[in-house]
Parts: structure tokens; sequence; C-alpha cells
């Protein structure tokens, strides 16, 4: 059986308390919050169990941080425009973006086919992002997950304002064609690029047969929502 101080020793993970400035005082909260299901498939005798658990909390512990942020933040917004601001906080694309910044996916445990997934492995350095809080919140206190927020999700507020990344770009493009123009934006794949783990791809979305404008992402999604935002850039729709 693999022991948990040597795990903890061999994945480095101090380097990551050092990333996130807390120091754990159970390191297998931590070394659960960083195992991933597809591990324990392929190693018998891990620890601990694997972090599904920690990201359901995790989620809660973000939710509420990020509300009561926004409640306070901002007085005279209604509920609606700040449940678009938590939504663009929390969302699985904007946490890998925050994984990133403490290079989570260094420290993660999963398998070799998720890790050179690279649609895979956002989506799980994403809820690792979420296990982490969790970890925080239970090894410490809803203090520690809360500076983890304030320190590295909430900074991120301002330019999902100043950029309208809280907008989901393709409906606000559906209902501003069907109300201007009567039409349905349509969306194309015109180039898909790149290995298997690390794909690219262009799409351009069309209105009345008519290209309007292209975008570019790492899956069809993302690229569909890009050509949507430069779509409404052309149609001047704030």
């Amino acid at each position: 059986m693999i022991q948990a101080g040597n795990m903890y020793e061999d994945l480095q993970l101090a380097e990551l308390e050092a990333a996130i400035g807390y120091t754990f005082q159970n390191k297998q909260v931590l070394l659960e919050a960083v195992t991933h299901r597809s591990f324990l498939n392929e190693k018998s005798g891990h620890p601990v169990d694997n972090n599904e658990r920690m990201e359901f909390l995790g989620d809660a512990v973000l939710e509420l941080i990020v509300t009561e942020h926004l409640f306070h933040q901002y007085p005279d917004q209604p509920e609606g425009q700040l449940t678009n601001y938590r939504s663009a906080l929390v969302k699985g694309e904007h946490l890998a973006e925050v994984a990133e910044k403490v290079d989570l996916v260094s420290y993660l445990l999963m398998s070799r086919g998720e890790a050179n997934d690279s649609n895979s492995r956002a989506y799980i350095t994403a809820n690792a992002v979420e296990a982490l809080i969790a970890a925080l919140y239970l090894d410490g206190s809803f203090t520690d997950a809360r500076n983890f927020v304030e320190k590295f999700i909430l900074p991120d507020l301002t330019q999902i304002i100043e950029q309208k990344l809280f907008i989901d770009a393709k409906s606000m493009l559906q209902e501003h064609m069907q109300e201007r123009e009567d039409a349905t934006p349509e969306y194309q794949v015109m180039k898909e690029w790149g290995p298997d783990h690390d794909k690219r791809f262009k799409v351009a979305v069309f209105v009345s047969g008519n290209e309007i404008a292209s975008g570019v992402g790492g899956s069809k999604q993302k690229a569909e929502q890009e050509a949507a935002r430069q779509a409404l850039r052309v149609k001047n729709v704030e």
C-alpha cells in the first residue's frame, strides 16, 4: 500500500501549498482533493478516496462565498445581473483558468488517458478547484476557503464585467437576430486542426446564408461562443 506521507512527498504537494498560501494540518485531505476517480482504476491501495464528494462540497462553499461578495459589492444590481456575474465566476471554463494560476494540473492524480486529453484535463482541473476549496474549508475554516477565492477567483470579476464575459453570446445573438431580422444564426465548423488531445476549431456563424463572423476555440462549443461574440460586435449589439 502507498503510504499517505510518501505519496504527499512524491507529488511535492508542499509546492502547491506554497502556491495557494496554506499549509494543511491533515495532508490526506489535500491528497484526496487532487485524486481523480480515473486514477483509482489504475492504482490499487491508494490511501484516500477520489475527490468527487469534495467537489460537491466545494461547489456549495464557492457559490456561497461568491454570492456573499456580489451581494455586498453591488448593492444596486438586481438579482438577475448578480446571477449572471456569479455564473461567469464559477463556471468550469473559468475555474480551469484559475487552476492554471497555481499549476494545479501538475499535482493531480488521474489516468494517463485523461491526462493526455486536453478537454478532459480542463474539466478535471476545474472540478479539482472546487475540491481544493472544500479541502481548505474542511482542514481549516470558511475563512481559509474565502481567502483562496478572494485571491484567485474574485479578481477576475473586473475583466468579466468589462468584456461582458458573463453574457451567453449565442443566446444573445439568437435573440437579437430573431427580433431584428426574423432569422436564426447557424454555426458551421470551417476548420479543425491539431492532435486529438489538443484540437482547435474554427467556427463561422451564418445568418440567412451569409457569414457574419468566425471564432476559434479548443472545442466546438467555445469556438461557437467566440463566433457569436464577434458577430455581436459586427452587429453593434451591447
